[in-house]
């Protein structure tokens, strides 16, 4: 018979390896996720009450736990409100899962459904990007003498030029990287495959990296990953995010156009943007992004603002400016009372 106190470890056992992958057919993606904020979370509750995982039970993970967390992640590692917030996410979903088997663990759920979500502003009107120019001084800073530095400038270097989510580069095994045909096969959202071209450049750092992290060449094993107790694992976002806001701290001491703060989502949009003033077609870069709905990628063409700056030197240039009629000094209503009762809808 099960112990009380095994009861939480074996139920999210089963929610990551069996419910998520077999019954709901949740993408790669989003258990690695799950799993990578439950580590998080298990590791943060071990290290404050010096419990051992197998050890920890439900009552361990109540409101208080959860928004400690929270609250010590987002300053430690800089998380977002929407960062933030789907890790929130992440945890409830567990604890609708536990109680659509145990309603006598509703409480949990009750509780967890009592911390508020995180507000942030609205930035639905600005796209932020980097300058071509931000994003080379950002490539330039890894020391690539040293072995991670070699990872760094790869991981970000891929980020670039294939246009991918952090997490579907994360996701990538060594097999999804052809360097003789140039391509990559990434998995993006809805496990849906696509294959994005890359350059000369990739594939020469690409074959630098390998010698380092790859050399019995297991194509099932994962690209980017890390060690932990002995056990090669997918790496994780948060390291990822880590490297780049520091890169990004030191970029910026060269380089006035690097943001203030940097996130793997920025290389992303930069590289989007970049393929739009460079000419390409929204429909391409759509399909390049792996984005379900072209409509999404129209944000890149409305917020092009030194597009538009230039458009409008154009203008000027041509002297458009010239030939625009003049506006007469008095408006030609003044004294017209005919006009006037049909601009104010008297007749």
């Amino acid at each position: 018979m099960m112990k009380k106190t095994d009861k939480f470890i074996q139920m999210l056992h089963n929610y990551l390896t069996l419910f998520l992958p077999k019954q709901r057919g949740s993408s790669p993606h989003t258990i690695l996720a799950a799993k990578q904020v439950w580590n998080m979370l298990l590791n943060c509750i071990c290290a404050k009450t010096d419990k051992k995982a197998e050890t920890i039970t439900f009552a361990d993970i109540n409101n208080e736990t959860v928004l400690g967390f929270l609250d010590s992640k987002e300053k430690e590692k800089g998380w977002t409100p929407k960062t933030r917030n789907h890790r929130l996410g992440t945890i409830r979903a567990f604890f609708r899962y536990v109680t659509s088997l145990e309603p006598t663990l509703s409480y949990h759920l009750e509780c967890l459904n009592k911390i508020p979500l995180k507000k942030a502003k609205n930035k639905s009107f600005i796209l932020e990007y980097m300058s071509q120019k931000a994003v080379t001084a950002l490539l330039c800073q890894p020391d690539t003498s040293k072995k991670m530095g070699v990872r760094d400038t790869f991981f970000m270097s891929l980020m670039y030029d294939t246009a991918g989510r952090d997490s579907e580069l994360l996701s990538m095994h060594l097999c999804d990287f052809d360097p003789v045909n140039k391509k990559v096969c990434l998995l993006g959202k809805g496990n849906k495959p696509r294959m994005v071209s890359i350059d000369d450049n990739t594939i020469s750092q690409f074959h630098l990296y390998v010698r380092l992290f790859h050399p019995t060449g297991d194509g099932e094993h994962p690209l980017f990953y890390t060690i932990r107790h002995g056990k090669a694992g997918h790496m994780s976002d948060d390291n990822v995010a880590r490297f780049i806001k520091k890169y990004g701290k030191e970029a910026r001491k060269i380089c006035s156009e690097v943001p203030a703060h940097t996130y793997p989502h920025l290389i992303r949009r930069s590289r989007a943007m970049h393929m739009y003033q460079a000419g390409m077609p929204l429909e391409v870069i759509s399909l390049i992004l792996g984005h379900e709905d072209p409509i999404t990628t129209r944000v890149y063409a409305k917020a092009d603002l030194e597009m538009k700056r230039k458009a409008i030197e154009k203008v000027k240039e041509r002297g458009f400016d010239s030939e625009r009629p003049k506006v007469e000094s008095t408006p030609i209503w003044i004294g017209n009372e005919e006009m006037i009762r049909i601009l104010c809808g008297l007749d």
